[in-house]
C-alpha cells in the first residue's frame, strides 16, 4: 500500500486549520499544508501534488463540493483522493458526497487526538 506522506487541509476557520496542523503535526514522517480556501487549496495542489486533501464543506465562494469540482476538472488534480471534513452528516447528505466523488467525510466537531488515526483509517480505505 502506498504511505500517506502530505496532506492539505482547506478550511476558512484559522483556528481549525491549526488545530488540525498540530494534531496530523504528531505523525512527524506527514507533511501537512492549510488552506484558507478553495481557490487557495487548487493553487496550492497545483504546487505540490498532496497525497490527501481535507475539505471543509462550509466555506464562502468557493465551498467543499465545488472546490472538489474543480479538482476533479483538472487532470493534475483529478485523481487526488479528497475527504470532507463537515458537520453535515446525515444519510442524504453523505450519499450526496459520494456521489459528488467524496473519498469519505470526517465528522465536525472531530477529536484532534483521533483525527491522525481517522484519517489513516479513510487513507487504508480509500488505498486497501
Amino acid at each position: 500500500m502506498r504511505q500517506l506522506r502530505s496532506v492539505l487541509y482547506v478550511d476558512d476557520e484559522p483556528d481549525i486549520r491549526e488545530i488540525v496542523a498540530l494534531a496530523l503535526g504528531l505523525d512527524g514522517s506527514l507533511s501537512i499544508r492549510t488552506c484558507e480556501s478553495g481557490a487557495a487549496a487548487l493553487e496550492a495542489a497545483m504546487q505540490r501534488l498532496p497525497d490527501l486533501v481535507l475539505l471543509d464543506v462550509m466555506m464562502p465562494d468557493l465551498d467543499g463540493p465545488a472546490t472538489l469540482a474543480r479538482f476533479r476538472a483538472e487532470p493534475t488534480l483529478a485523481s487526488v483522493p479528497i475527504v470532507f471534513v463537515t458537520a453535515k452528516t446525515m444519510p442524504s447528505e453523505l450519499q450526496r458526497f459520494g456521489a459528488l466523488g467524496a473519498a469519505g467525510v470526517i465528522s465536525k466537531p472531530f477529536d484532534p487526538m483521533r483525527l491522525l488515526e481517522q484519517v489513516r483509517i479513510l487513507w487504508e480505505r480509500i488505498h486497501g
